[in-house]
């Protein structure tokens, strides 16, 4: 017979795990979770479950299993690595009328712990007959069909309400944060920028208002004030507005604008940071941002405005000083008077510098060279913006696996 699903509200009350090894240590997280009190008998535990007892979340006994262990449980894992041992903890748990979950033995065991995964307050448990791997893999199924929108989960008791600012990542749709993407499920109006990945906006459903922000350098954008108004204006409506940002709202997004505005208005606000294109392009393209012996700091800078701009407030003397990696946002354009700057500043000529464009999608590509070579050589191979330039001897570290790749496929 099938077992009856039911969910334990264990919040305050005490579960017995008797077992310390690899099983207990996958379980007693989702117990602690759900708020139960937990007790760990054992003779040994895994490192994992040693930093929560040291952190006092879970009080261990470094002992064998002892009869009564089970008294005051209203539920038991048996998931010690001695067959006997755990039936003689699950006899004496139904002995309790206390439910039981051997480890070791589906068909003895009273009951099931299913695999289980949660999106927002919906709960997904999944039992197959016992067979663990084959409920993860439906579990993961619905999970995901869930957290993209394939099954419409926007009709909830809890609505959210007001604005969330997301960090859509570098441009790859597979790197926005899982809270990202299930806030964007459950939308009514989505306000997107260029940069934000917009493979992820063909999953809408029809009825989502979407409104362009635009934000193309040098041509159409919407004012920022513009944006603001929207913002405030769709959730005093009611609407569940996502502000979708490429990489991160707060890394030269203007998202610390947006909050403002939102908050001088009363408009409750959500802020899901993103993956930053300053260190997730760079990776893209095999190019640590630090690396023991090379470099243990590094700068993100926007160059909006050229070195010389009076709005400029880079210390630009510093960064030439500086033996760190610098990540160079928006300048493909001003990159010229960036380069001829730093060596003036004290650079060397020969600083390597890897210029990536369109990173993290399919059409990424990037020109290496050097600081008094780096200006000719992105027109040379036309450049052109969304690109993140990196300067540093990092550029080298990515240079040096790709030899090494390659000699291997030789």
């Amino acid at each position: 017979m099938g077992p009856y699903l039911l969910g334990l509200r264990l919040s305050g009350r005490r579960v017995l795990v008797a077992g310390g090894g690899r099983v207990a240590q996958r379980r007693v997280p989702a117990l602690l979770e759900a708020g139960a009190v937990v007790t760990v008998v054992s003779t040994s535990v895994t490192p994992a479950l040693d930093d929560l007892i040291a952190s006092g979340a879970i009080t261990w006994h470094a002992r064998p299993y002892q009869k009564g262990d089970c008294d005051g449980a209203w539920l038991v894992q048996a998931c010690t690595s001695d067959h006997e041992a755990n039936a003689a903890i699950a006899a004496d748990a139904e002995a309790a009328h206390i439910w039981c979950v051997r480890a070791d033995d589906k068909d003895a065991s009273a009951a099931w712990t299913p695999a289980s995964g949660r999106v927002d307050e919906i709960g997904v448990a999944i039992t197959a007959g016992g067979d663990p791997r084959r409920a993860a893999g439906i579990r993961d199924a619905v999970v995901e069909a869930l957290r993209d929108g394939t099954v419409d989960a926007r009709r909830n008791r809890t609505k959210p309400v007001g604005v969330a600012l997301v960090g859509g990542g570098p441009g790859d749709p597979g790197l926005i944060t899982v809270r990202g993407r299930q806030l964007l499920a459950q939308a009514d109006v989505v306000v997107a920028d260029r940069l934000a990945p917009r493979a992820l906006l063909d999953e809408l459903v029809p009825d989502v208002e979407l409104i362009d922000a635009a934000k193309v350098p040098y041509g159409r954008a919407l004012a920022q004030e513009a944006i603001n108004d929207l913002l405030v204006d769709r959730a005093k409506q009611g609407k569940f507005v996502v502000r979708l940002k490429g990489g991160d709202p707060f890394v030269f997004g203007r998202g610390g604008e947006e909050m403002l505005a939102c908050a001088h208005a009363g408009v409750p606000v959500l802020v899901v940071p993103g993956i930053s294109s300053s260190v997730a392009v760079p990776a893209a393209a095999g190019v640590p941002v630090t690396h023991r012996g090379v470099s243990q700091e590094f700068h993100v800078i926007s160059v909006h405005v050229a070195p010389d701009h009076p709005q400029s407030t880079v210390d630009w003397p510093a960064m030439a000083r500086s033996t760190g990696t610098l990540v160079l946002m928006m300048a493909v354009e001003r990159l010229a008077a960036v380069a001829e700057t730093l060596v003036r500043d004290g650079r060397s000529p020969e600083t390597p510098v890897m210029v990536v464009q369109d990173g993290t999608l399919p059409t990424q590509r990037a020109v290496i060279a050097t600081l008094s070579t780096v200006a000719d050589r992105v027109t040379a191979a036309g450049i052109r913006p969304p690109a993140i330039v990196i300067v540093g001897d990092v550029v080298r570290v990515g240079q040096e696996v790709e030899m090494v790749r390659a000699e291997r496929v030789r």
